[in-house]
């Protein structure tokens, strides 16, 4: 792989979001266009976009390393996350349109009528944001040493510049068009190498049976804890998703209620798509480069084509990968930072556009902090102890805050900080116990017990705060659940 190969791909990504993202801004001129693009944006044109944002280093790079590391394990996270989807399906997205807020923190205040629970929301919200943000940049600093050997400190500052610039000139409307063209392009570039490999070589699909058949078995007995990691993993990734800020920001875009459940089903289907393709390079990893396994799996979608295909087909290949892989780091920063932007500026600035600006470039400083004095412990993973804090903090308070009308303030905070200092300190303590047995496993997976605590601090501390019950939650129920006009 050369150098200019890897300069050229991400220049050219890099030229046309700036240039789509400018086209956006041609079309932004008020606040509700910078937080949720005046809620115009039809189902097919949001599902697009938010496949774009959803799909992170996690999906494109990381899921292939998984399964090239641990076989049918790692199958859980692809069902994961798509299955989270139909969750919002079922229980957020028309609710979560018709309340009218803006952002999360919005939602939470107008449901319990309370400064603190916005207060609370508005830090959890922010720091999951920060914790998403910062895979993404190491993705990109992975990616860019790789292709272009210059230092990977470069690739993490090249996309924070790029999301700032483009967030702050364009907001919503703008980031909108950008993610919807980077999902096509994530979709291609994961499909070419398997496309391209059955075209051109399609006499070594036989020999990759015995290696499929191993990381595959068709009646695989696991142990208990295998089991519990299992479950646990799947509890943050079905729930995680139902709280993730720069997902539900997107549904304040659609025109109404209906307009979001077909968003979130034409969601369902293009991820379903997608996520066909890393599972069959993660196999294709296992027969031609698996000593990837021992070294960096998160590069085999980056050095799988060069490996597999003649050229000049190799050559071509990369590029696309390459291209593909520096737009999903740029797509999920932007929503990131988008649904950042909003709260931060909202909390700080007034909520003004002036201000939506100023805090769409403070929101990628901190992360970029984190990134450059962190090392990656593998994409996929990293992300998802992400998903297990959103679903041990905000995941809860929303689904209640919709579906349970004796939620208090009280509750809600109780609850959200129960859930955050119980997945944080499992998060922390996971990589001092990877050999500590069952205490391991817990560390590790946390969502299986931290949910269920969150949820059940949230529900009797409500129960003990019955006085203060929102004294308009009937009425706002009322506005979320009956059929819109």
């Amino acid at each position: 792989m050369t150098p200019a190969l890897g300069y050229a791909s991400i220049a050219l990504v890099t030229v046309a979001t700036v240039l789509i993202g400018f086209f956006g801004v041609r079309v932004s001129r008020t606040t509700s266009d910078f937080y949720v693009a005046s809620r115009t944006v039809r189902p097919w044109l949001n599902a697009s976009a938010i496949g774009g944002e959803y799909l992170s280093a996690a999906s494109v790079l990381g899921i292939a390393g998984l399964i090239l590391l641990q076989g049918e394990r790692a199958l859980w996270f692809p069902i994961g996350y798509t299955a989270g989807y139909l969750m919002l399906l079922l229980f957020v997205a028309a609710p979560l349109r018709r309340s009218g807020a803006y952002t999360v923190p919005d939602f939470t205040e107008a449901r319990l009528e309370s400064r603190g629970v916005r207060r609370v929301t508005s830090v959890l919200v922010i720091l999951i944001g920060w914790l998403y943000i910062v895979p993404q940049l190491q993705g990109a600093a992975l990616t860019v040493g790789i292709t272009t050997g210059l230092p990977r400190w470069m690739g993490a500052v090249g996309v924070a510049l790029i999301v700032g610039i483009v967030v702050a000139a364009g907001g919503m409307r703008s980031i909108t068009f950008v993610q919807a063209f980077q999902y096509w392009l994530k979709l291609t570039a994961v499909a070419a190498p398997v496309v391209f490999l059955l075209l051109l070589q399609p006499g070594a699909a036989p020999d990759a049976g015995a290696a499929i058949a191993e990381a595959f078995p068709p009646f695989a007995v696991a142990d208990p804890d295998t089991v519990y990691r299992a479950v646990s993993l799947l509890v943050a990734l079905l729930l995680g998703t139902l709280g993730l800020p720069h997902v539900l920001v997107r549904f304040y875009t659609n025109p109404d209620g209906p307009a979001a459940r077909r968003t979130t089903l034409i969601v369902l289907c293009l991820l379903s798509a997608f996520y066909i393709f890393p599972i069959a390079i993660g196999m294709l990893g296992r027969v031609f480069l698996p000593e990837l396994a021992s070294g960096d799996p998160d590069a085999l979608l980056l050095l799988l084509p060069g490996a597999t295909l003649p050229s000049p087909w190799a050559e071509a290949v990369t590029a696309l990968v390459i291209a593909g892989a520096f737009g999903a780091f740029l797509s999920t920063s932007s929503g990131l930072v988008v649904s950042l932007a909003g709260v931060v500026s909202q909390e700080l600035f007034a909520g003004s556009v002036r201000g939506f600006r100023i805090a769409a470039v403070l929101s990628v400083i901190a992360p970029l902090v984190i990134a450059a004095v962190t090392e990656s412990a593998g994409l996929a993973g990293s992300v998802g102890l992400v998903f297990a804090f959103t679903a041990s903090t905000l995941c809860p308070a929303l689904l209640l805050g919709i579906w349970w009308r004796g939620l208090t303030a009280r509750g809600a905070v109780a609850g959200m900080l129960a859930g955050a200092v119980a997945c944080g300190t499992a998060i922390l303590l996971g990589p001092l116990l990877r050999d500590a047995g069952v205490a391991s496993a817990l560390v590790e997976q946390p969502a299986a017990w931290t949910v269920p605590l969150a949820t059940l601090t949230m529900v009797l501390v409500s129960r003990l705060d019955r006085r203060g019950a929102p004294r308009g939650a009937d009425r706002f129920l009322a506005r979320l659940h009956l059929p819109e006009r």
